[in-house]
């Protein structure tokens, strides 16, 4: 059984959702709705609870995640850390894991992340290649040259073979995914839904938090 700030979480991202079970609220059983993780991976937040989004600009249903995503982070308990991790299925998905590591260590991903998935979804504008990637940074209001130097350095290469590698680790098949403490895996295949998502993995970090609680 969800306590009451879990069942509200839930009721508001449903409601963003426009789903038609956003106006409910109560009892969600999660079970087969997530897969665990063998073995669990280590996590980088510290005491905080990690949520792990794994997506790609290239990925419409990422797309369609977004907003979701974004009242998360809003409504998110305070126990609870965000990361975003850059999925790289082929070729072709580099530029953009580049691209987001770069606004990453740029400190622009807050304004940028949001505005390239448009650009690529609603605007339709081709932004495959670094040429096209810059241009687009650039008109976010972000030094050309900083840009291309921090695309190019050896922090941001290393952090492309990092997504590859914890992809491979975290199993992850399809995007967007996400992983809850280096435990649990759950897409909208498993939950029922991309909506559904939400709650399945509210319910798994209130599982998480508990679980420490008694381990404190």
């Amino acid at each position: 059984m969800m306590n009451r700030w879990l069942c509200r979480l839930v009721a508001i991202v449903w409601i963003a959702a426009a789903s038609p079970a956003g106006a409910q609220s109560g009892a969600i059983d999660v079970e087969g709705k997530f897969e665990v993780l063998q073995p669990p991976q280590l996590t980088e937040t510290g005491d905080r609870i990690e949520v792990v989004e794994i997506f790609s600009y290239a990925c419409p249903h990422c797309y369609t995640f977004l907003p979701l995503m974004e009242v998360f982070e809003q409504i998110k308990p305070e126990y609870v850390e965000v990361r975003r991790l850059p999925a790289i299925f082929r070729e072709s998905w580099v530029p953009y894991a580049r691209a987001y590591y770069t606004s990453e260590l740029l400190g622009v991903s807050e304004t940028t992340h949001r505005a390239l998935f448009e650009e690529i979804h609603e605007r339709r504008i081709p932004t495959a290649d670094r040429a096209a990637l810059v241009a687009f940074f650039e008109r976010q209001g972000v030094d050309r040259t900083e840009f291309e130097n921090t695309w190019d350095s050896f922090a941001v290469e290393a952090m492309v073979r990092k997504s590859v590698l914890m992809q491979q680790r975290y199993g992850i098949r399809g995007t967007p995914s996400v992983i809850v403490n280096g435990k649990y895996r759950v897409t909208g295949g498993l939950a029922g839904g991309m909506d559904a998502v939400i709650a399945v993995v509210l319910a798994l970090v209130e599982r998480e938090h508990e679980a420490q609680q008694e381990a404190s």
